[in-house]
């Protein structure tokens, strides 16, 4: 099936977003699998639906990007197949809830390569020839809208190593992919939310999506009265649980008493001194009280707190 392509030559960043916002990609994908730790469905959902604000570009993600050009040429380096720009982004007719930004085509052979630069942190991930699981959703989302049989995958660990491995394409886990992928783009279609999650970036998302409240209205909490037991059940386990660290914590520093730092069994525990500065603001505002305001910035923002009602 003959691949529908956009071409991305000259294309500004701005219309580059306004196009992936209308299919699923494939750093995306992971995300709608709960394997993405910076991006969540709740996320991937409003953002495609403009209901977020562009988010700047991080300093990794521009490390990744300076440094493409330099992981697709170790791959070369490495393994001997050359590789080719593609300066599109990619539709197959048969999932037209997606596309692909693909980094590279190998030359003379029916694949791809995904460039990935990443920190010295991560090297334990790679461990025993394994690679994060995220990376895998990837390749075979972009084998989806291929239809080649294998994908690349090409790492560099700052600093520690070069590692690339080889994906065969996966028919069932493509099929899973393709099914999940369709399910979720239903819900943008229909502007229906997905499940919510714990992770930061679904609490993130959920913030800016309801930044600010309508004064002086209320709702009727009664259809989740469940979740508001366990979650203040929840918040009460976590305060009986600090309470008994605590009281560890205190035993440990009445052993060291004056002693910096200590270690046993594998631990290392310090107890150090150290010292902060900071502003004294309440000074600032008594006796230069213009130049408090003319610094002072203000902010807002929805702070949520359960408050248990006592019965008469």
């Amino acid at each position: 099936m003959k691949l529908k392509e956009i071409s991305t030559v000259g294309m500004s960043r701005e219309d580059w977003l306004k196009v992936r916002r209308n299919s699923i990609g494939g750093s995306e994908a992971a995300a709608l699998l709960g394997l993405n730790a910076y991006s969540s469905p709740y996320a991937v959902w409003a953002d495609k639906l403009g209901l977020l604000a562009e988010q700047p570009v991080s300093e990794a993600i521009k490390i990744g990007n300076d440094l493409e050009n330099y992981v697709a040429h170790r791959f070369t380096e490495a393994t001997g197949k050359h590789v080719r720009r593609k300066n599109a982004i990619l539709y197959n007719p048969e999932f037209p809830f997606a596309h692909a930004n693909v980094d590279r085509l190998i030359i003379g052979e029916k694949a791809g390569l995904e460039c990935k630069t990443t920190n010295a942190l991560m090297l334990k991930k790679f461990a025993d020839g394994e690679f994060p699981a995220h990376y895998y959703v990837q390749c075979q989302h972009y084998m989806m809208i291929t239809n080649l049989p294998k994908w690349y995958l090409a790492v560099l660990i700052l600093g520690k190593e070069f590692l690339w491995f080889e994906i065969p394409r996966h028919e069932g886990d493509i099929q899973a992919l393709a099914e999940t992928e369709r399910d979720f783009w239903n819900l943008v279609k229909t502007k229906t939310p997905p499940p919510v999650d714990a992770s930061a970036s679904c609490s993130g998302a959920l913030s800016q999506v309801y930044a600010f409240a309508d004064s002086g209205t209320s709702c009727d909490l009664s259809g989740i009265a469940e979740i508001i037991t366990l979650y203040q059940n929840a918040k009460n386990q976590i305060a009986e649980l600090k309470k008994i660290a605590d009281g560890y914590e205190n035993q440990i520093k009445a052993f060291m008493q004056d002693a910096e730092s200590g270690s046993c069994d594998g631990f290392r525990i310090t107890w150090k001194n150290q010292s902060r500065t900071s502003l004294d603001s309440k000074a600032i505002q008594s006796e230069q009280p213009e130049i408090y305001q003319k610094y002072l910035k203000k902010s807002e923002s929805r702070v949520f707190r359960i408050k248990e009602m006592k019965e008469n």
